[in-house]
């Protein structure tokens, strides 16, 4: 179960281009030409393209050799999987590679393409493409015109989880929402989540906005090698104060969305946790990914998905920290 490449250098000396971003041997990713997830069509892969790309990545992932804990048991969600990271394995999977609504969790992609491509000290002003007109969706009561940092609006996503704050993001950094979710796509890709598509920046309902439970992994894990990242899931919460078009100031203060920081549910006793996202649509049910770390400094991620409500998201991801 240990990441190494040494079943990748294997196969590849056999001839057989396996595209070990999962690490599964499924049909889904494995591959001796490179399929287009939309069309269906294929193209020749480079071997020496594959090989210059994937050298050292799986190093740094948990990849999945089918040796894990697949007990339905051990959680009622309909999919989950969880991660160490410091000893590069995989320890539990159930539908690892099922396709489904990531609900807000999507908005760790969010995060990690901003941090990326954007600059924090950006001044960003709210536009009429911000406002979300799904009822029940959680916002921030942003109005047209407010003013803030990109660092403001970052936080204010991810610790409040504000679908409105996810739009700001994604159209200030991508010039316009469409082209911000093409570069979550191609991110997407370059880290080996082949098996997720977005369509928008926040995670609401769109039938054609999927991924999978390992593809969720491989995005959180990527996005907690960003030391801001990190600072901000691990807020228990968020203070602050911006502008509104006129210049008055206007007060923000929201605790976060995770419960494990409130203490309304309780760890194992030496695991502490780092972080995470939370979310919850009708057609995602409730979704919760943790970044947690045990008393040997020992680091984990764990990810539940399509949970029935949410006592049994955070009970599911309770016995997932005890496995370790």
């Amino acid at each position: 179960m240990k990441c190494t490449n040494k079943a990748f250098l294997f196969l590849t000396s056999l001839g057989c281009i396996l595209l070990l971003f999962t690490g599964c041997m499924s049909e889904q990713y494995s591959f001796v030409f490179n399929r287009n997830m939309a069309s269906g069509s294929y193209t020749m892969v480079n071997v020496a393209e594959v090989n210059a790309t994937l050298s050292g990545y799986t190093e740094s992932i948990c990849v999945d050799y089918g040796e894990y804990k697949q007990s339905d048991s051990y959680i009622l969600a309909e999919a989950g999987g969880f991660f160490d990271i410091t000893g590069q394995e995989v320890i539990y999977g159930k539908n690892l590679y099922q396709t489904m609504n990531p609900a807000s969790l999507t908005k760790v992609m969010t995060a990690l393409v901003a941090l990326k491509y954007g600059n924090l000290s950006d001044t960003v002003v709210v536009t009429e493409n911000a406002m979300v007109k799904e009822s029940g969706a959680q916002t921030a009561g942003f109005k047209v015109g407010d003013i803030m940092s990109l660092e403001q609006a970052i936080n204010i996503m991810m610790v409040c989880s504000a679908n409105d704050a996810a739009l700001t993001v994604a159209e200030h950094v991508g010039g316009s929402i469409g082209d911000f979710v093409n570069l979550m796509n191609m991110e997407a890709q370059r880290i080996g989540a082949t098996g997720t598509h977005f369509t928008n920046p926040h995670g609401l309902t769109d039938e054609e906005h999927k991924t999978t439970p390992y593809d969720m992994y491989l995005i959180f894990n990527e996005a907690l090698k960003n030391d801001t990242f990190k600072a901000i899931i691990n807020q228990v919460a968020y203070t602050t104060q911006y502008s509104d078009a006129a210049g008055n100031l206007k007060d923000f203060s929201s605790d976060s969305t995770n419960l494990f920081f409130k203490g309304t549910y309780e760890t194992p006793s030496d695991i502490m946790v780092l972080g995470g996202k939370t979310g919850t649509t009708n057609a995602a049910g409730s979704c919760l990914m943790i970044y947690a770390k045990d008393s040997n400094n020992h680091y984990y991620i764990s990810v539940v998905m399509n949970a029935p409500d949410r006592e049994t998201v955070y009970k599911d991801t309770v016995s997932l920290l005890a496995l370790r």
